[in-house]
C-alpha cells in the first residue's frame, strides 16, 4: 500500500503508520531518552462546509462516529488558565506551548480521551483533513518541530513512561532489550490511535509543557507523524496517567463552552487548571453530582476507565418523565450503559431503546409544527419541524436529571438548532440507525458539547464529583 493511501481499517491503518516510520530521520537533534493556570478556549474548524445543512449533516456524522468509538474502544499540581475558542467543526481548542524555547500549537480539548500529541515534523501527513467543498490545497496544520527544541527526548522503551500507552510488561514491548540491561536503546514502541472518525500515529516524547505560570518538564506527548481526518492535535483531558490533569496532578479542572453562535470568531472563554484546591467547599451556584464508577473498569473493560461516568436518573421533556428501561441509565457489570460527559462529542447520543422514548414523548408534545422530514434525510437528524415565519420559537423543555437533585434544565438553543435557511428547527440528539435490535455496548449517553454551551462546567477530581451552573460563557 501507498504511504499517501489512506488507512481503511485497523490493519491497513498500521501498514500507513509503518511507511512512515522512516520519517525518524526528521528528528535528528532529538536525544534518547501548584498555582492556577487560566487558558482560553474556543470553537475549532478547519475549513467545515459553507453549506449550513451540510454542516449540520456532517457534525451528526461525526458525532454518530465518535459515539460508536467511545463504545467500543479499545486498550490502548498547578492552576491554571488558558482561552478556549469555538469552531463550526463541532468541538473546541486551547492552544498550548511545548519545548524550548516554546512553540505554540492549537489543539482540541477532549474529555473522552488520554493522550495528548501534536501534529509532528514539517512532513507531517494528514489526510482527509480538510472539510470543505470550497477550500483548495492541503489545509495549513501548525505542526510542532522538535528538532527546533533543545528539550525534546524521544521516550526510551524502559522508560516507566512508555508503560501508559503500552503493554506493561517491559519484556513483551521492549523486544530488543535482554535482560538486566539498563543502557537499552530502544525507543518506546510508536502509537496508533483510532478516534470515531479517523486516527494518527506517531512516537512518544518527553518535552517541557509550558504553562504561563511554570514549567513542567518531561510531560509525555505524542509526536503523530500521520493522521486521518483529525487535522489538529489533541489534548485528551479524560482520567488516565497518560491525560493532561493526570501529568500535571490537578485537583480539578474547568470550562464554560461559549455559544455557536462564535463559531470561528475571536471571541473565547476560559479553561481553568486547578492544582491547589484541596478543601471541599463548593462553587457558587454549581449544582454537584458524584462521579460514578464503571465496574467493569477492574474486570478487562480498562478502555472504559478514561471516562466521566455521571448519574443521570430521569430524562423530563416538558415536565413529563420519561419513561426508559433502567438498565440503560447505568453501567452493569459488564461495563455497558450509563452517561458520560464528552466535550470532544458534539451533539449528545443516546441508545436507541432511550432515544425513541424521548423523541415519541417530544413529538406528542410538539402542537403546530409540521415534520420536515426531507430535512431529516439531509441532516441525519430527527425530529426536525418546520418553523418557517415562526418569530418566537415554543418547544418543550428539556431536563437531565442527576444523581444528587442536580437537574440540568437545557434552553432550547443546546437541544435544538436551525437547518440553515430550510424554515426547519432539529433536535441536536443522534441516535443509531438502521433497521433491527442494536445490542447496548458501551455508554448509553454521552452528554455532548453543544449541549454544554453557555454552561460552567466543573471536574472537581478531589472530590470525585461533576458540577455545572448556567452562564454566558463569552
Amino acid at each position: 500500500m501507498s504511504c499517501l493511501s489512506e488507512p481503511k481499517s485497523m490493519a491497513s491503518s498500521l501498514s500507513f503508520f509503518l511507511c512512515f516510520l522512516s520519517l525518524f530521520s526528521l528528528l535528528p537533534e532529538i536525544s534518547p531518552s501548584p498555582t492556577t493556570t487560566t487558558l482560553p478556549i474556543s470553537h475549532f474548524n478547519p475549513n467545515p462546509s459553507s453549506d449550513p445543512v451540510k454542516k449540520l449533516s456532517h457534525l451528526a456524522a461525526t458525532s454518530l462516529a465518535r459515539a460508536h468509538h467511545i463504545k467500543n474502544s479499545k486498550t490502548a499540581p498547578t492552576t491554571s488558565t488558558t482561552p478556549l475558542y469555538s469552531h463550526s467543526y463541532g468541538g473546541y481548542s486551547v492552544s498550548l506551548s511545548f519545548g524550548t524555547p516554546s512553540q505554540t500549537i492549537p489543539f482540541v480539548m477532549d474529555t473522552g480521551s488520554g493522550l495528548v500529541w501534536f501534529p509532528c515534523t514539517q512532513r507531517y501527513v494528514c489526510k482527509n483533513c480538510s472539510f470543505s467543498s470550497s477550500s483548495t490545497g492541503p489545509p495549513k496544520i501548525p505542526t510542532f518541530l522538535p528538532k527546533l527544541s533543545s528539550s525534546s527526548k524521544v521516550l526510551g522503551c524502559l522508560n516507566p513512561k512508555c508503560s501508559w500507552i503500552h503493554d506493561s510488561d517491559v519484556n513483551s514491548r521492549c523486544s530488543d532489550c535482554t535482560p538486566n540491561l539498563k543502557n537499552c536503546t530502544q525507543i518506546c514502541p510508536p502509537y496508533l490511535i483510532l478516534y470515531g472518525s479517523g486516527s494518527t500515529g506517531g512516537i512518544a516524547l518527553l518535552e517541557t509543557l509550558n504553562l504561563p505560570s511554570e514549567e513542567i518538564p518531561g510531560f509525555l506527548v505524542g509526536c503523530s507523524i500521520f493522521s486521518s481526518r483529525q487535522p489538529a492535535g489533541i489534548a485528551g483531558f479524560g482520567r488516565g496517567e497518560t491525560s493532561l490533569p493526570s501529568q500535571l496532578g490537578l485537583k480539578k479542572f474547568s470550562y464554560c463552552l461559549l455559544s455557536r453562535q462564535f463559531d470561528d470568531t475571536n471571541e473565547s472563554s476560559s479553561l481553568v487548571l486547578d492544582g491547589e484546591s484541596d478543601s471541599g467547599d463548593k462553587t457558587d451556584g454549581v449544582i454537584y453530582t458524584p462521579f460514578r464508577k464503571n465496574p467493569a473498569t477492574t474486570t478487562g473493560k480498562k478502555a472504559f476507565s478514561v471516562y466521566y461516568y455521571v448519574g443521570l436518573r430521569k430524562i423530563i421533556v416538558g415536565g413529563t418523565r420519561v419513561k426508559v428501561p433502567d438498565k440503560y441509565l447505568r453501567p452493569g457489570s459488564d461495563g455497558n450503559g450509563g452517561t458520560i460527559v464528552d466535550s470532544g462529542t458534539t451533539f449528545t447520543y443516546m441508545a436507541r431503546e432511550l432515544f425513541e422514548p424521548v423523541a415519541s414523548e417530544l413529538e406528542k408534545q410538539v402542537k403546530g409544527y409540521a415534520r420536515s422530514y426531507g430535512v431529516e434525510a439531509l441532516t441525519g437528524l430527527r425530529p426536525c419541524y418546520n418553523v418557517t415565519g415562526v418569530k418566537t420559537l415554543s418547544l418543550p423543555d428539556l431536563v437531565f436529571h442527576f444523581k444528587g437533585a442536580a437537574d440540568m434544565a437545557l434552553p432550547l438553543e443546546n437541544f435544538f438548532t436551525l437547518a440553515g435557511d430550510t424554515g426547519a428547527a432539529c433536535l441536536t440528539i443522534v441516535t443509531d440507525t438502521g433497521p433491527g435490535r442494536v445490542e447496548l455496548v458501551g455508554p448509553a449517553i454521552i452528554l455532548g458539547n453543544f449541549q454544554q454551551q453557555n454552561f460552567y462546567i466543573e471536574y472537581d477530581l478531589r472530590n470525585k464529583r461533576f458540577g455545572f451552573r448556567r452562564q454566558a460563557c463569552n
